[in-house]
């Protein structure tokens, strides 16, 4: 088991390299902190007045962008991108009609439905992502608090670097549940003070890893 745990933790790693970072310019540039809403019956929030496929979970922001995934710990980045093996299976879940910028391949699927992944990315990209994902039983986790502290952060004193990683682990002490969220807060240096987290407004039925549809 633990060499199993390592192998992930090693293929995590990859994913958010701490010794050459490299950031993204997406479809993303807020002037302020975006008002988030719950998707319902789901721990993802979404962004409505934001006009991009842009949600947060477990931590992080996540924004879907020209066909591959990217998060951040900041509202308006620096985005990393991720392999679609590692995005968490509750982001996948999120209907198509909380995305702002569809591409075309969404065309014809049912918008109140999760995108069809596994038709988009394959046989391989499902079988990996289940690896990693799959097997979960029980209610769905609570929704992970909003770091509501960087709605003093515009876009004229919006901090950077290693100042984002500080204010972040002194102003937001949830501790992420996935693992690979928190390799993405490791290699950031991102040490959260533990703080309560508040109880889930209400419950909700945990699902697996996305099937094709």
């Amino acid at each position: 088991m633990k060499s199993l745990v390592l192998a992930f933790l090693l293929f995590a790693a990859s994913i958010f390299p701490a010794a050459a970072q490299t950031y993204y310019d997406i479809d993303v540039d807020l002037p302020t902190y975006p008002e988030m809403q719950p998707v319902p019956e789901s721990p993802v929030y979404y962004a409505p007045g934001v006009d991009s496929n842009y949600f947060f979970y477990d931590g992080l922001y996540w924004d879907f962008y020209n066909d591959g995934w990217y998060s951040s710990a900041w509202y308006n980045g620096p985005w990393e991108v991720v392999d679609p093996v590692y995005v968490p299976t509750y982001v996948l879940w999120v209907p198509i009609r909380f995305y702002h910028r569809q591409p075309e391949y969404f065309r014809g699927w049912n918008a109140g439905r999760p995108p069809r992944w596994g038709e988009r990315w394959g046989r391989d990209w499902q079988n990996r992502h289940n690896a990693v994902f799959g097997g979960r039983s029980g209610p769905a986790p609570a929704r992970a608090p909003l770091p509501q502290y960087q709605r003093q952060f515009t876009r004229e004193n919006y901090p950077r670097g290693a100042q984002q990683y500080a204010l972040h682990g002194q102003n937001y002490g949830y501790q992420p549940r996935e693992d690979v969220v928190r390799q993405h807060y490791v290699n950031r240096g991102i040490t959260a003070q533990q703080r309560p987290v508040p109880a889930p407004a209400g419950e909700m039925h945990a699902k697996g890893a996305p099937e094709r549809r």
